[in-house]
């Protein structure tokens, strides 16, 4: 159950970092670009705005996934710890829009979703509501 308060803890805290930094100027890890540039290499059409959970979690994604996580075993601490994941990154974290992930996974969309542009709708909802 350790495991988690601490996934949730984590995505509390990404999701209060979003909602207060332009995502764009956001650095989640300092490998940030090597997981960005690998991510799109090995997943050039993945669609990170609305994730389809049979993209992360079907016998042929696991394939195709487990071979970028592996590559940072060694360079990302945690790479496989389970992660909460948005769905639809216009979204909060809800039950409804909510899937595990691990950890290397989860750098990889969401440093995707900063830099492409996914995350804005968040930060700019976070700035309107504050004025």
């Amino acid at each position: 159950m350790v495991w988690a308060m601490k996934a949730y803890q984590h995505a509390e805290v990404y999701f209060n970092l979003i909602s207060s930094v332009d995502p764009p100027l956001l650095k989640l890890t300092r490998l940030d670009e090597l997981i960005y540039t690998t991510f799109r290499k090995e997943f050039p059409d993945f669609r990170i705005d609305v994730i389809d959970p049979e993209d992360l979690k079907s016998p042929a994604a696991k394939e195709k996934w487990r071979p970028f996580c592996m590559q940072f075993e060694h360079q990302v601490e945690d790479f496989n710890y389970g992660t909460l994941l948005r769905l639809d990154s216009s979204k909060e974290y809800s039950e409804e829009n909510t899937i595990f992930s691990t950890r290397i996974q989860f750098f990889a969309i969401e440093i995707a979703r900063n830099r492409e542009g996914c995350n804005n709708v968040i930060y700019n909802r976070a700035k309107d509501a504050a004025k």
